[in-house]
């Protein structure tokens, strides 16, 4: 079945139909080959999943869209990361799980779904026992989605945009407003939330095992495409999942070819380059309190950019944010 998927691929609704098992790459530039860019305990993520171990976050080198804004355009959309067999993908969850970590969280997986379905099913049986979170774009077919039905615990798509017209010129996608609502629709639809109180060292918090959380990012000069996202949200989402509402958007040193930085110049134009500033802060807030969402999480404004990941660093990310457990170069880090 896995082989069949591969061989004429349609996992995404590009529906590229390429032979991805005979070494050829799909739109998401990969082939049948699962590749991994790094491993860590995340602690940016939402309270929710991190909790006090930290998330353990798997990164998987390829996508189904092609943001011009990402921040992870070196493992997303330049390739960077290392095939890696089942023995190993599961030998790096549990070694996640063994360090404190309070799910696997798989980032961007979508080009693969049949594969990380499988190596998951095997993780599980060789011992995971933690929450899995599907950390995805949101721009997903049902069908793949239903490959991971009682694998996947925790949902954590993105809904970028209700405007298809940004989608084309910043995703290359003008399908992703439709695409994602489906998807995201059956994620809330098929995983009722379940979030437990626990306690280390006298402290409570609070611990999603199952549900969705639903994250949006907010692109600078364009808070009307937010306002009719949440009006979305809200109407679609309210009291069965979680809203995340973030506003860190911040431009990227991108590095590439002369052909690639201009394609991001002319794809960037779609809306302000630059961080969001204390009106548009504002602004948000005001809508939060409008909205009244049973849950949803809002980011301090902060003209902080360090947090910009190098996938090319074995440390990715600050000290204070993550701690590296595997990279691509180095494969198992100092264990």
């Amino acid at each position: 079945m896995e082989n069949n998927l591969y061989s004429s691929c349609t996992q995404c609704p590009r529906n590229c139909s390429i032979d991805r098992s005979n070494g050829k790459c799909g739109f998401c530039r990969e082939n049948e080959d699962l590749k991994i860019a790094t491993a860590c305990l995340h602690f940016g993520e939402e309270p929710l999943i991190t909790v006090f171990g930290g998330s353990g976050t798997i990164f998987i080198t390829g996508c189904t869209l092609r943001c011009s804004f990402c921040q992870n355009y070196q493992i997303s959309q330049q390739g960077m990361g290392s095939a890696v067999s089942k023995e190993e993908f599961v030998e790096m969850c549990l070694k996640l799980q063994s360090l404190g970590a309070e799910n696997i969280n798989i980032v961007t997986g979508s080009h693969h779904i049949p594969k990380l379905a499988k190596f998951l099913g095997a993780a599980k049986t060789s011992g995971l026992s933690i929450p899995i979170t599907w950390n995805s774009s949101g721009y997903e077919s049902i069908e793949s989605l239903e490959l991971l039905r009682g694998i996947v615990d925790i949902w954590l798509p993105d809904y970028k945009t209700v405007n298809s017209i940004m989608s084309k010129e910043l995703f290359a996608a003008e399908d992703y407003p439709s695409v994602a609502k489906k998807a995201i629709r059956w994620m809330v639809n098929n995983t009722p939330m379940e979030i437990v109180e626990v306690e280390k060292n006298g402290e409570k918090r609070e611990k999603m095992m199952k549900g969705t959380i639903v994250r949006h990012l907010v692109l600078p000069g364009r808070i009307e495409d937010t306002k009719l996202t949440l009006d979305w949200l809200k109407k679609t989402c309210d009291g069965k999942s979680c809203i995340s509402l973030m506003s860190q958007y911040t431009p990227v040193p991108f590095e590439g070819s002369a052909e690639e930085l201009e394609w991001r110049k002319k794809s960037l134009g779609a809306f302000q380059n630059r961080l969001i500033n204390t009106e548009e802060d504002k602004t948000l807030r005001e809508l939060i309190d409008s909205y009244d969402f049973e849950y949803l999480f809002y980011q301090d404004l902060s003209d902080d950019t360090s947090w910009l990941p190098d996938f090319n660093r074995t440390q990715p990310f600050s000290n204070s944010l993550a701690k590296p457990v595997w990279h691509w170069s180095e494969k198992f880090i100092g264990l």
